[in-house]
């Protein structure tokens, strides 16, 4: 029995343990993702309409936040959008087609909130499918002019973008310092860290950009 349904007070221990579990080693050697939630959901750029959890049987074992973005074109015009992550999923129900559940279920949500932009950091390989782009299409660029690989875009509603240029600025809450996420892992139960070949090819993705 599968259920999508927001998450509430009471499951937010359960979804910082399952964040911590799906991404522990995955980038780095430990994780930050778990205390990003931890400290998210008491942002204003924090979207609970759009804070998911996926039920299998009656236990979570996925799910997914929104924060508040924008877009600033060279005038100066900005644009709200919206970035989501992290997208968690148990390791024991990974490649099972849960994650889409919960990203599709929430671009429905989303537009019908009136957003039509979403702009992530993620694999290409695993995004595309859910009909994202590379942002060097949509011309969306980093401050600077730099295009991430990892830089994806999707319009909720077509011709959102009108393919002037765009410069992304994500929410402050995105930028966690690793000792703070450290101190806050210290204070859970311990888990190993160890090296993944996942973390080469993280490192590889996250500093590559398009000419």
């Amino acid at each position: 029995m599968i259920a999508i349904r927001k998450e509430r007070e009471a499951d937010h221990r359960a979804v910082e343990e399952l964040t911590r579990r799906a991404f522990y080693n995955m980038y780095i050697p430990g994780c930050v993702e778990h205390y990003l939630v931890h400290i998210m959901r008491g942002h204003e750029d924090f979207i609970p309409e759009l804070d998911f959890v996926l039920e299998l049987d009656g236990r979570i074992i996925g799910n997914i936040m929104y924060t508040k973005a924008r877009l600033a074109d060279e005038a100066g015009e900005e644009k709200e959008i919206l970035t989501f992550g992290p997208v968690s999923v148990a390791p024991e129900h990974q490649r099972k087609g849960y994650g889409r559940m919960l990203i599709e279920h929430s671009f429905e949500k989303a537009k019908e909130m009136g957003y039509d932009v979403i702009v992530i950091f993620g694999s290409p390989a695993n995004y595309v499918s859910r009909g994202f782009r590379s942002c060097k299409k949509y011309n969306i660029c980093l401050e600077g002019g730099k295009f991430p690989a990892a830089m994806l875009v999707k319009e909720l509603a077509p011709g959102a973008l009108d393919g002037r240029r765009w410069f992304y600025y994500d929410s402050p809450v995105m930028a966690i310092r690793e000792e703070d996420a450290q101190r806050y892992d210290d204070t859970l139960p311990a888990m190993e860290k160890k090296y993944q070949p996942s973390q080469d090819e993280f490192y590889i993705m996250s500093q590559s950009f398009l000419e």
